[in-house]
């Protein structure tokens, strides 16, 4: 039995993300009919940050292409990570966590998630007090 599917090229777009940052609107199931996966290209301006936040139900692989980020995550976002181009990072299910970009260029990355919706399992959480201090502003379109 064949399928008679056809593939899908997308011409990228830009939106901007609840959880903050400008992405380039690629592969999911809006764009493409994609149904268990999306990827995007997100460009977060030099110090700047993300809102703290987590996609319910579903896991991201992140790779930098260029620039440095600071990633909060875990409980109370207590943990922290610095990645610089050519790093990736796995983000479990339910993991809360925030970009930040500290360093002086923009940060430039491929976020991969196993929701094909990819804004449909995001919730935003607080900011916890003891971090307000530490963290810059929030991203252009991040409200």
């Amino acid at each position: 039995m064949t399928d008679n599917r056809q593939c899908t090229v997308v011409r990228t777009g830009q939106y901007e993300g609840v959880q903050g940052g400008t992405f380039g609107a690629g592969i999911s199931a809006q764009s493409a009919g994609a149904e268990r996966l999306c990827l995007h290209r997100l460009v977060m301006p030099a110090g700047t940050r993300g809102r703290p936040h987590l996609h319910e139900g579903h896991e991201s692989a992140i790779f930098i292409q260029c620039g440095q980020v600071e990633v909060w995550h875990g409980q109370d976002l207590a943990e922290h990570v610095v990645l610089r181009a050519g790093d990736y990072i796995h983000i479990p299910a339910n993991t809360p966590h925030m970009p930040v970009n500290t360093g002086a260029e923009d940060m430039v990355c491929l976020v991969a998630r196993t929701d094909p919706d990819e804004q449909e399992g995001v919730r935003i959480l607080e900011l916890p007090a003891w971090l307000e201090s530490r963290v810059g502003p929030l991203a252009v379109g991040a409200g």
